[in-house]
């Protein structure tokens, strides 16, 4: 179960979409108070479906070509 909705900013979907946008590495992770805001929960502390909506967001960001340029 998704603790987060898809579209809240610090969601997995956010994270990973953001770690493709930024040309991090995936390493899924998530912020339940928003980006930045307090802990982040790892991979380790996720549930498959949450792992699943990093994957998602970091693979929708690479379809659509969205990349920083710095």
């Amino acid at each position: 179960m998704l603790r987060m909705a898809n579209e809240t900013h610090g969601s997995p979907y956010d994270r990973g979409s953001a770690d493709s946008w930024y040309d991090r590495p995936r390493k899924p992770h998530f912020y339940p108070h928003g980006t930045y805001n307090g802990k982040a929960v790892t991979e380790y502390e996720m549930t498959n479906e949450e792992i699943s909506a990093y994957h998602q967001g970091y693979d929708d960001n690479e379809q659509s070509g969205g990349k920083k340029v710095w």
